[in-house]
């Protein structure tokens, strides 16, 4: 077994937890999460590349054990954690890098990309959006609302996705086999959750949602002139993010690879070992 090695260092004077493993002279490979969770998310996956590339996986600034300053002192938006995340790359010497990007890791990926084209050697995509194909209405349109109108009228169906009850749902829907999802998957999420403060945080980022949409047309002019390598290995039953942000990335990279796999949002969960497999090889291919 490759040692993952955790470790923290201090990104503009906050402190930013991280997972290493691998080779520090191989490819570096940059793993970002999504909502609700932290680099616990890739605990499997890392060891599983590490033999290959030199694979790093920070918890974002509010979540895991990132520092979680509360709301007034730290501008909770998806700029903020790109800057945090390009922070931390810099310090760490990774010049260049591919990144595997899910949920919340996406539109941090996506201002990493187009902030600085040439550091992104390859993209993995796992329902991680980039065209409002992708987006499920029965679980956006109370977001948009909010964001749109925050108020007492909009923030209590948002609240919901705070709860025990739908962090779980994110992890089961859309699995065929539920018993090959751990439950420490979301008890360890919802107790980061539920940490003093941390509602405040996650409704602020919700009110920055819509500004990860407004990026797009960026993004998509930037898979198009960069022609970046991509593979987008996706749980086509997921709820949140559907397969039609998945299939919509060859609009603009017709050489991507698309995997459509029978699971749901946390894909890694139920097929790490497919996942890994398509990761593998398509980095052996384009990473050459």
């Amino acid at each position: 077994m490759v040692p993952v090695r955790h470790l923290t260092a201090t990104v503009e004077g906050r402190r930013v937890f991280y997972r290493e493993a691998g080779p520090r002279e191989a490819p570096v490979v940059v793993l970002l999460h999504g909502f609700p969770t932290s680099s616990h998310m890739f605990r499997h996956v890392i060891p599983a590349l590490a033999d290959r590339y030199h694979v790093i996986a920070p918890d974002h600034i509010g979540f895991g054990r990132s520092d979680a300053p509360a709301a007034r002192e730290f501008p909770y938006t998806f700029d903020a954690l790109a800057d945090v995340t390009a922070g931390l790359l810099d310090r760490l010497g990774a010049g260049a890098y591919a990144m595997y990007v899910q949920d919340y890791g996406a539109p941090i990926g996506w201002r990493l990309a187009t902030r600085s084209p040439g550091s992104v050697t390859a993209i993995i995509s796992q329902n991680g959006n980039a065209y409002t194909e992708g987006f499920v209405d029965a679980f956006w349109s109370g977001l948009f609302a909010y964001a749109a109108a925050p108020g007492p009228d909009t923030e209590p169906p948002v609240r919901q996705a705070l709860t025990p009850a739908v962090t779980r749902w994110q992890y089961l829907h859309g699995v065929p086999d539920e018993s090959l999802v751990s439950p420490d998957t979301w008890t360890h999420d919802q107790a980061l959750l539920d940490r003093p403060g941390n509602d405040e945080i996650q409704l602020a980022l919700f009110r920055d949602y819509p500004a990860n949409v407004e990026l797009y047309p960026a993004v998509q002019e930037y898979f198009r002139t960069s022609g970046v390598p991509l593979l987008a290995v996706w749980g086509a039953n997921d709820e949140i993010f559907g397969p039609e942000g998945a299939r919509a990335f060859l609009r603009d990279l017709p050489r991507a690879e698309v995997h459509l796999l029978d699971t749901g949002h946390f894909a890694l969960e139920s097929h790490l070992d497919a996942i890994t497999g398509y990761i593998r090889g398509f980095l052996g291919r384009v990473l050459r």
